[in-house]
């Protein structure tokens, strides 16, 4: 069963009936779905479908070895003996010869990073071989596929031997809320809202983790068996991913993903905590695990100047990777030995509070899907994103869970999910709002995302212009 993606889609098949071939790129993090969607695009455009996925790094890996196995899947296509190619230029040139005929092709070379890491005249090959071969085929459409963002940003994209080459970059992210709900069928719909968000505050929108999902099971059932048993999925996970995405560069990448996992960080607070100067390093590594669908850039206007804000902040956007760091990693070994019997998430210390954080990200992470709730066209939003407003002896400081601006206006939200929501979230709201400095020719509006059992005090004093519960983001 194929959930969502209906944008993604769309942009594909609209590339078809050029009268030369397309290229296109597909990034986003492991397990989000990259190669399941160019699959189902092909199928649903009736096109022969041809998949070759690099091999994943280990020691003894090498450019010969990726090659050969380029060789071994084109011949496996084409039902001929494998020929070896000495270089990547004659492994392409084998591969033309399965693009003739006039029907419709779609080839995926998936895991681009893997195939072509290993020799840094890979793209400069790839490049000859699309300009003189493969962009002749009419009705192809040629995917270059891949987890490693930062590679194919680096070598296709930023690269001047590909520019205007690639009609179609495409960052798949999470699925929305409505459709990660989808995963499980019509037992959806006789989950609640809270058991929905007890499981995305550990998975994500990422289809591999929710497919894993047994709505029969509860919440706590389907944690223990994915998360605290040394044959979960998302036990292993971490370890298997994270290595494969970074390779060498793993270890530093690790390190400043766990400082962040404790809450957001700016460049020069992260230098601090780790006792060097600012450098270079530290912002490509935090850039490298942007791309890498891990980590989120906070930064927007500053309400006052109307400029980006000056110091943007950095925060684990992925919750199953903030939610091993937390909770699975401090208990691996215990884990591993079968010393740690878990029954419940009532007994993982803080869980609720940090829940709370985790509803905040699934917030920020759609924030697209909640632009129509709050009347708005995402046209006409500048700026979106969690604002801390610093202590200085001219203002007090303050912090908004998400601030949104548009032309004429500033929306202040609040993300809160709370067993019992009471009246003092009003006057927490009220504090900031005053406390904010802006442009005062901008109006204030105030919002309201919520998930728990709120007070009737607080709609009744109609202090928030917005108020949504979280039923509203899954579509009910």
């Amino acid at each position: 069963m194929f959930i969502g993606r209906k944008e993604q889609l769309e942009l594909l098949d609209a590339l078809w009936g050029r009268d030369s071939g397309v290229l296109v790129t597909c990034r986003g993090r492991r397990r989000i779905g990259k190669s399941t969607l160019i699959e189902e695009f092909a199928a649903r455009s009736a096109a022969k479908f041809i998949s070759i996925e690099g091999l994943a790094p280990h020691k003894r890996m090498s450019d010969a070895v990726q090659r050969r196995r380029f060789c071994e899947k084109v011949a496996e296509y084409a039902q001929r003996p494998t020929e070896d190619a000495d270089t990547w230029a004659l492994a392409f040139y084998q591969m033309d010869a399965l693009l003739s005929g006039g029907e419709r092709i779609v080839v995926l070379l998936d895991e681009i990073s893997w195939m072509g890491g290993w020799n840094p005249d890979f793209p400069g090959y790839l490049k000859e071989a699309w300009d003189k071969r493969l962009r002749k085929h009419p009705n192809l459409i040629f995917v270059l596929c891949g987890s490693v963002s930062a590679w194919i940003v680096d070598n296709i994209l930023n690269s001047t031997g590909f520019v205007g080459r690639n009609s179609l970059d495409i960052e798949l992210k999470e699925l929305s809320l409505r459709d990660a709900a989808s995963m499980w069928g019509s037992a959806a719909g006789r989950m609640s809202t809270h058991e929905k968000l007890d499981i995305l505050s550990v998975t994500g929108g990422v289809p591999k983790y929710l497919e894993e999902i047994r709505p029969a099971l509860s919440v706590d059932e389907n944690i223990r068996r994915m998360c605290f048993m040394p044959n979960g999925i998302l036990f292993r996970e971490f370890d298997e991913t994270f290595s494969q995405v970074f390779g060498r560069k793993a270890k530093l990448r690790g390190r400043i993903l766990r400082e962040l996992a404790e809450h957001p960080k700016t460049v020069a607070e992260i230098a601090a905590h780790d006792e060097v100067p600012v450098s270079g390093a530290y912002s490509q590594t935090l850039d490298d695990l942007c791309r890498a669908g891990y980590v989120s850039r906070d930064d927007g206007l500053n309400p006052v100047t109307g400029k980006i804000v000056r110091k943007a902040r950095f925060r684990v956007s992925d919750n199953y990777v903030r939610f091993y760091l937390r909770y699975i990693e401090p208990r691996r070994e215990a884990i591993m030995r079968g010393l740690f019997e878990f029954s419940s998430v009532e007994q993982l210390p803080g869980l609720q509070t940090f829940f709370g954080f985790q509803f905040e990200n699934l917030i920020l992470n759609h924030i697209n899907d909640l632009f129509p709730l709050l009347g708005i066209d995402k046209s006409l939003v500048l700026s979106a994103f969690p604002y801390v407003q610093a202590a200085t002896k001219r203002q007090r400081g303050c912090q908004i869970d998400l601030l949104i601006q548009t032309q004429r206006t500033l929306i202040v939200v609040e993300i809160k999910r709370n067993r019992e929501i009471g009246y003092e979230v009003v006057e927490e709201v009220s504090e900031k709002v005053s406390r904010i400095v802006h442009d005062r020719r901008l109006s204030v509006r105030t919002a309201l995302v919520y998930d728990g059992r709120l007070s009737p005090r607080i709609e009744a004093d109609r202090f928030f212009d917005f108020i949504i519960p979280a039923q509203r983001l899954f579509g009910v």
